[in-house]
């Protein structure tokens, strides 16, 4: 298991072939009791926590064990993670590491004990190239999306030529996965708004944590008080739920837009208080239950010898709480 472990790990370093999530087509493995562990970021995150239970899921059905692990956004945390995974002989590793610069010590140990390791969400990556197979959503895309139905919406409510609208697009500059995101909402919003002023356009850096997205936006709009509209995207939904609850304290969230991105937080929000009980307006719907089989199957082709795919995107829908509940089924509730 070893060395044809290694073999296709091997094979998967050299090869670069890009697919969507429908293209991911493998036999159902047969894991024989084998352990694979789900290493996260943030496992405390409603994101990760449904995508381990889909990783998980589908790993039970194959007969193995899933165990998942919180690195609590914690580089060293993560090492010893993956050096307990390995310890324990991981049948594989699918993880989602909480600093990119990691990325290769975290192969090389994989590499070394011959225990093949796939990415979900943040690819390991160094200057930029993937050196493991990766499962994600396709970020420019879904950036671009919110940025078409932002600016659309800036436009039909005749906001972009008020002067005391502005733009808030958080980001996550330290994640490559999240630049492309917060790139395609700006060029789809410059495209649909072009006169629209640059010092009207903002943006607030923050860690993928509510917490810090809150903090982060509320630093802006303390510091802008000419501007009464806000129309805010980010990198992740609980960045966007950050700002809500900043608008809110702020007493700006009557005339505000904010548009989430992954729609799992987006739909607590309509489920619990209305379509006008928030100023979460839409939000970038995607599937934890792809982006979490997703990496358990590229595992298994390397388990099996098989040539994996090396990158696998997940497309998005965006949702409104007049159409989330037909669009996300199950994950609307």
């Amino acid at each position: 298991m070893k060395n044809r472990a290694m073999k296709a790990m091997a094979l998967a370093m050299a090869s670069m072939m890009v697919f969507s999530v429908g293209a991911i087509a493998a036999e159902a493995y047969d894991f024989a009791g084998g352990t694979v562990y789900g290493i996260y970021k943030a496992g405390d995150q409603t994101w990760f926590i449904d995508e381990g239970e889909a990783a998980k899921a589908k790993v039970e059905a194959d007969g193995g064990e899933f165990i998942f692990v919180d690195a609590k956004m914690s580089p060293e945390e993560y090492l010893k993670d993956i050096d307990n995974a390995i310890a324990n002989k991981a049948a594989g590793i699918v993880t989602c590491i909480p600093d990119q610069t990691l990325s290769q010590a975290a192969v090389s140990k994989c590499e070394e004990a011959g225990i093949p390791i796939v990415a979900a969400d943040d690819a390991l990556e160094v200057n930029g190239e993937k050196i493991a197979p990766w499962v994600g959503i396709d970020a420019y895309n879904i950036g671009a999306a919110n940025g078409e139905w932002i600016a659309n919406y800036a436009i039909e409510n005749e906001l972009a030529d008020k002067e005391d609208t502005g733009l808030l697009i958080m980001t996550m500059d330290t994640v490559s996965s999240c630049v492309p995101r917060a790139e395609g909402e700006l060029d789809k919003w410059k495209e649909l708004c072009p006169d629209f002023p640059d010092d009207r356009i903002f943006k607030a850096d923050y860690d993928g944590t509510t917490e810090k997205g809150n903090t982060a936006s509320a630093a802006v709009f303390t510091a802008n008080p000419q501007i009464k509209t806000w129309l805010v995207t980010g990198a992740n939904e609980e960045g966007t739920i950050g700002a809500c609850r900043a608008l809110e304290s702020a007493g700006l969230d009557a005339a505000a837009c904010v548009v989430g991105l992954g729609g799992y937080m987006a739909k607590d929000e309509w489920n619990n208080k209305g379509a006008d009980g928030t100023c979460m307006k839409a939000a970038a719907y995607f599937s934890s239950l792809q982006v979490g089989e997703g990496p358990v199957e590229v595992l298994e082709q390397i388990l099996a010898g098989e040539e994996p795919t090396m990158e696998t995107a997940v497309p998005a829908t965006v949702v409104t709480p007049e159409t989330y509940k037909d669009v996300m089924g199950k994950d609307a509730e």
